[in-house]
């Protein structure tokens, strides 16, 4: 084999060139490859909530808090004109076939007669009692938001006289709920203090409705958590909607007999109107888009598995009906107390992400 000759240390290399001839067909690329596109998956900011504001680590703090619920303007209506005008017609032909009817029995039978006009009489009689009950109910409905309008009202006033005579009907009101036997007997040693307007509705809202309200949102709780294990357990959707429904109406009925209304079928049915219109309009119907993401967002699937957690979802919604249902039943606004939120149930819901069994 032979060897190659050595280099010359002192000769210079050139470093090699490209030469482009004028029958080469190919172009020249003279431009700069492209740059390479992000992944679009990582082209999302990705923000993560604040422990101080999630709601999960601090319950107490509300991020979203519900709007005051108000009871609907009762308006006519042709609806309610047309409702009452058909309603006559049917009594009056209701009427004219039960006549007819007792012609006929007493025609075949005096005793047949006899017992349709009893059978009659003890209708009529059920139904003035009906009629009777419904009335006083929706009186107790409407002597509530009296006195909650006439509080807003007397707040204002300089003397203390209508703001007393208020809290005497409240009292008066009361007088049946055990709970509020302390908070009378400190109005009835009051009565010869000064005190003015505001400050005289303030102790009336602390001493009367103060333990009302403690029961009011054990209540809210007790319902809450009956829905979230009876969702989180039931094989069918149908089966969690029929027991939402069944329990808010539970809650609500509750809340009005609580606070002193009491309502009867009708009252029901516009206490559960009213309810539901305020949380149709507020769009929490479905608990917020805010408070899902907080739940989806923060592992909830990690910690819980996916029926439980629809549990949840369900429990905060019932007590958000809750929240709804005091406002409209509670006789006086929230001034001198804090109204509660949806962030004051949200640890009773889920205690091991409060860290509530930690502290137990």
């Amino acid at each position: 084999m032979s060897k190659s000759a050595p280099e010359d240390p002192g000769r210079k290399t050139r470093a090699p060139a490209a030469f482009v001839y004028e029958d080469d067909p190919r172009p020249v690329e003279t431009s700069l490859p492209p740059e390479r596109r992000r992944p679009s998956a990582f082209e999302a900011d990705v923000i993560l909530t604040p422990d101080e504001d999630d709601p999960f680590l601090n319950p107490e703090k509300d991020s979203a808090p519900l709007p005051v619920a108000v009871p609907r303007k009762r308006r006519l209506s042709f609806a309610k004109i047309a409702g009452g005008a058909f309603g006559i017609l049917l009594s009056l032909a209701f009427g004219l076939w039960t006549d007819s009817l007792i012609r006929d029995l007493f025609s075949r039978a005096d005793w047949l007669g006899y017992a349709a006009l009893a059978a009659l009489a003890v209708g009529i009689l059920a139904v003035i009692g009906i009629v009777i009950r419904e009335t006083a109910g929706m009186m107790r409905l409407t002597a509530v938001q009296t006195i909650k309008a006439e509080a807003e009202a007397a707040i204002l006033e300089t003397r203390p006289a209508k703001a007393r005579t208020l809290v005497n009907r409240l009292a008066s009101m009361l007088s049946a709920k055990p709970e509020t036997a302390k908070g009378r007997a400190t109005l009835t040693a009051s009565e010869n203090d000064i005190i003015d307007a505001p400050h005289l509705v303030a102790l009336a809202e602390r001493e009367l409705l103060g333990p009302l309200d403690r029961q009011a949102r054990a209540l809210i709780v007790s319902s809450s958590k009956r829905v979230s294990i009876v969702t989180a357990v039931s094989p069918r959707a149908i089966v969690d909607l029929l027991y939402v429904l069944y329990e808010a109406s539970r809650l609500i009925r509750a809340m009005a007999e609580l606070y002193g209304g009491r309502p009867g079928t009708l009252g029901m049915i516009r206490l559960m109107r009213d309810v539901l219109a305020h949380l149709a309009v507020t769009g929490s119907i479905a608990v917020g888009d805010s408070l899902v993401q907080q739940v989806l967002g923060h592992g909830l699937a990690s910690k819980l598995s996916a029926r439980l957690g629809e549990g949840v979802i369900n429990g905060l919604m019932t007590a958000r009906i809750g929240i709804a249902a005091m406002d409209l039943c509670r006789p006086l606004a929230f001034r001198a107390l804090k109204r509660p939120g949806i962030g004051d149930f949200i640890g009773d819901l889920t205690p091991s992400m409060t860290g509530r069994d930690q502290q137990k």
